[in-house]
């Protein structure tokens, strides 16, 4: 199949996206599978999964497109059995393909998946319960290494309130055999009649966030929302073929997720391992995205920050090594702030052995905007640049020298992609502003998520929100609605037409009437002292008599000894005082792993300032 001629359909002569009413990513995925099939494309291999579980060299297990299409038609067949069109279906597993054939099997049923983890995973508790309660999922899939947490989850819940648990790999491939288009059912058929939107714009499944900053939410992303997101990916990026993505993503997190269900859908080769594996061993990653003897396929791999860092410190090649990276077309960098220390170590770590620096592109998205909002769409990446602390603080990015006295540097996250409009708003008054202020990013288009499960309040604070005044002159949405825009909650600034994440409306730290970024903060405190963790600092504030208190949170590093400790505690307040113009309250240093995290493994700085006011009040 031509995939590019297959996506092209989509767009019309302006390049709007044109999607039929009747469609959903479950008819999408079996359209481009049956058109596999006509051209001879059922025997493909399209799945690779490394398993580290009995050996340090990992187990390849494989799948063609025909074993795929059998097994998600096997789970759908078998949820048809137990459960009916729209109900949630709950998958806890760790990543592995049994999640992703009950993902997708899941949304071939007509039923609504929810994403979640391996109940072994430890220290999620009460986020899972929370997540559960808030769903109610009618049934939960999962797979044989889980099944056993899966069951002791549930073990202290009445038997009629408990969901029917199913492990996906102990269905048989017969099964398949018994699958029904849901639409061509009689409860398909009335449903339809009775419903208020057309499939496109229908629930496809549930999103929920970390809970790193509040009760988890479950974010309701539509057909129309992942599907027109998957085609301005497809665009943006401007993916080359052949190509396979390469990932140990998550597959709770939404860009794990995604991006591994948008590859299966299109019938696109992937290699995928569990981010535990990545871990213990980022070597294994890199030599997943390293080209084969007989390799031309173009490769492409999306990570957070941290990655880069741990696959230069435990994966670069050994100097002679015949390892090359030359094949990578594109590594996306998005889900936490991305450091020019990462960025620039990477390059030169990798750039001997054939990586072409501009493979690296610093991105950004959310769920509730299903998941890309911008990526670097020009030669000119990855881009570090410098602005002014002080005038930062003050809401205005002045660019200064790198090096110079009061320089902070940023990555540049690129430009929005299209069809879609993003400028940057006064959270106070709403009015669009102009180049080089600080503001609230705003969104509009037709990836947005429809909402928040059962909150009416927050969606529309978040998702329902109106335009001020626009620029007189050069407004970047100047042809966008009024209304219907998407509050990121997130700060940037456009500069050059590069747009620059400076940090989360709520997460600034006031202090005597001036802003601080924390991730600013975390980062000095980083580069004080090695004695401190890599990836493991906090920094938020706390009421004080008179005007809020810094607090400073690190994990003291793996090698380090306590002993270190006073002494990496005056390094870091001397550096954030000198830096920041501000000292820190307190500063506690911890053990490995103490500071609290999301379940996608980000620093949760509100979970930390809560535990932190508790302890004290």
């Amino acid at each position: 199949m031509d995939l590019e001629k297959a996506i092209a359909q989509f767009f019309n002569e302006k390049g709007e996206i044109q999607l039929a009413p009747q469609l959903t990513l479950a008819g999408l995925s079996e359209l481009m599978y049956q058109g596999d099939l006509q051209t001879g494309g059922g025997e493909r291999h399209c799945l690779r999964f490394w398993d580290y579980s009995e050996s340090r060299a990992g187990v390849a297990v494989d799948y063609n497109r025909t074993e795929i299409n059998t097994r998600i038609k096997s789970v759908a067949a078998r949820l048809q059995q137990v459960a009916k069109i729209g109900d949630r279906v709950a998958i806890l597993a760790g990543n592995s393909p049994e999640y992703l054939f009950a993902f997708i099997g899941a949304l071939y049923a007509g039923m609504v998946p929810v994403p979640l983890y391996d109940p072994n995973e430890p220290g999620h508790g009460e986020h899972l319960k929370a997540v559960l309660a808030d769903s109610t999922p009618t049934v939960v899939l999962t797979n044989k290494h889980a099944a056993g947490a899966v069951r002791e989850h549930f073990a202290d819940t009445p038997s009629r309130e408990r969901p029917r648990i199913l492990a996906v790999d102990s269905l048989p491939d017969s099964l398949a055999e018994s699958y029904v288009n849901p639409s061509t059912t009689l409860q398909g058929q009335q449903l339809m009649a009775s419903a208020t939107t057309m499939p496109i714009d229908q629930t496809a499944f549930l999103q929920y966030t970390s809970g790193s900053t509040r009760t988890p939410a479950g974010v309701v992303l539509t057909n129309r929302s992942i599907l027109t997101n998957v085609l301005q990916i497809f665009t943006a990026v401007q993916l080359k073929m052949p190509l396979r993505l390469v990932t140990w993503l998550p597959l709770h997190h939404d860009m794990g997720i995604i991006l591994a269900v948008f590859v299966i859908l299109l019938g696109l080769p992937m290699e995928m391992m569990n981010p535990r594996d990545f871990v213990q061993q980022p070597s294994r990653w890199v030599k997943q995205i390293s080209r084969r003897s007989e390799d031309d396929i173009h490769t492409y791999a999306v990570v957070p920050n941290f990655a880069l860092e741990m696959a230069v410190r435990y994966g670069t090649p050994e100097e002679g090594s015949d390892a090359r990276f030359d094949n990578i077309d594109g590594i996306i960098i998005g889900s936490e702030p991305v450091s020019e220390s990462a960025v620039n170590n990477f390059v030169e770590a990798f750039t001997p052995f054939g990586l072409e620096p501009t493979a690296l592109r610093p991105s950004y998205g959310l769920a509730e905007a299903s998941l890309l909002v911008s990526t670097p769409q020009t030669q000119e990446r990855p881009l570090i640049n410098y602005f002014d602390r002080d005038k930062l603080a003050d809401g205005e990015a002045v660019e200064v020298e790198k090096g110079s006295e009061k320089a902070v540097s940023f990555a540049s996250n690129g430009q929005v992609v299209r069809p879609q409009a993003m400028t940057i708003v006064d959270p106070e008054t709403k009015d669009e502003i102009v180049d080089g202020l600080v503001g609230e990013i705003w969104t509009n288009g037709g990836n947005t998520a429809a909402g928040y499960l059962d909150r009416p309040e927050e969606t529309a604070e978040t998702f329902g929100q109106t335009l001020g005044e626009r620029l007189a002159e050069g407004s970047r949405v100047a042809d966008a609605p009024d209304t219907g825009w998407l509050a990121t909650g997130d700060l940037g600034v456009i500069v050059d037409g590069q747009l620059y994440i400076t940090g989360r409306l709520k997460d600034l730290v006031i202090i005597a009437g001036r802003n601080h970024y924390p991730q600013d903060i975390e980062a000095t405190v980083q580069e004080a002292s090695e004695h401190v963790r890599a990836d493991s600092v906090a920094a938020f504030a706390v009421p004080g008599d008179d005007v809020e208190k810094l607090v400073v949170l690190l994990e003291r590093a793996d090698d380090a000894e306590t002993t270190g400790d006073a002494e990496a505690v005056e390094a870091v307040r001397a550096a954030v005082s000198s830096i920041h113009g501000v000292t820190p309250d307190e500063i506690r240093v911890l053990a490995p792993n103490e500071i609290a995290r999301s379940s996608s493994g980000k620093i949760a700085r509100r979970v930390n300032q809560r535990n932190y006011l508790a302890e004290n009040a």
